[in-house]
Order: C-alpha cells, then structure tokens, then sequence
C-alpha cells in the first residue's frame, strides 16, 4: 500500500525550499502535496485560477493570476474555503481529497479530508491547529522505503516539524 509523508513548514520559503528538494530527490510534481492559508492578495508562487464545487465542508473560490515560481508548478492548484479556518491553498492529491467526496459531512472541515487521505484523526486534528496559525502542510506520496526515507530526510534537512507517515486511503473518484 503507497504511503505518504506529512511535515509543517512555518513559511513560504521554507515551503519552497522542501517542494523544490523533493523534486530534486525524485518526486514528481504529481506525487507532492501543499495545503497553505490564503492570506489574500499577490503571492510569490505561481497558481491557475480554478474553481471547485464541492460537496461536503469546503466551499468554491477562485486563485487569481499566474505568477511563476516552483509551488506554482504543482497540480491542481486551488483555493478553498473551510468553515472554521478560512481560506486555504491546496496543491496536488491533497486538493481533490478536500474538494471531493473524502469530505464528510460527519467530520468535515481540514479534519475530514485529512482522515480520508489516511491521517490518523488526532494528527489530522494537529495539522488543523498549525493551518490556523499560519503554517504550510506539505506531503509526498511515496511507493517504497526509500522514497519515504528521502522524503524524511528532506523534510529534516529543511528544519520541518510534525514529520509523519501515514498508509493513503483510496479517494473515491468523482
């Protein structure tokens, strides 16, 4: 079963600076996952505008311009807004499974989409409190030992915190 390995960066260029390590270790974009607070106006990494009309706690909104950089490279960039913490980026697997059906309406919110990518409930509940602070959650989708180990690693070398592995639940397709 793949796994995927979950840290807390506490600024923007310090989550650069792990997506762009992990590419340089071998991930692919598709593989790497961010979920950041929206502050609101121009931001220094690239994002598509897109729009999301989900069921369960989020709520569609649009991110505006392209303005380059390396978070701007991940897929599916989008905004979110989720009752009881705001407005949030999110980038990769982690997009779809906040924007879609691992959303529940029982749990709900960050919570909810983070138990359905497989996050144990009270380290789903943990990044949630860092995501209202401010803090970036980033995760690798890793196939074997290894990727996990230099995901680590990265996320180690970069000074991340909260450093975490959890075996991926199926996202139900839309």
């Amino acid at each position: 079963m793949s796994k995927s390995v979950f840290c807390i960066a506490k600024t923007t260029g310090q989550a650069e600076n792990i997506v762009g390590r992990l590419q340089s270790s071998g991930f692919a974009a598709s593989e790497i996952s961010i979920l950041m607070p929206d502050t609101g106006g121009v931001h220094d990494f690239g994002h598509v505008k897109t729009s999301k009309a989900p069921e369960g706690a989020t709520a569609g909104a649009t991110t505006g311009g392209v303005a380059g950089g390396i978070l701007g490279l991940l897929a599916g960039i989008g905004a979110l807004a989720i009752p009881g913490v705001g407005p949030l980026i999110a980038a990769g697997p982690i997009m779809a499974a906040l924007s879609g059906a691992a959303v529940g309406a029982t749990t709900g919110g960050i919570v909810g989409g983070l138990i359905g990518l497989g996050i144990p409930e009270i380290e789903a509940k943990q990044y949630e409190e860092k995501l209202k602070t401010g803090n970036y959650l980033i995760s690798a989708h890793a196939e074997d030992s290894d990727q996990i180990e230099r995901a680590k690693k990265v996320f180690k070398d970069a000074g991340a915190e909260d450093i975490a592995t959890a075996s991926e639940a199926a996202v139900p397709a839309r």
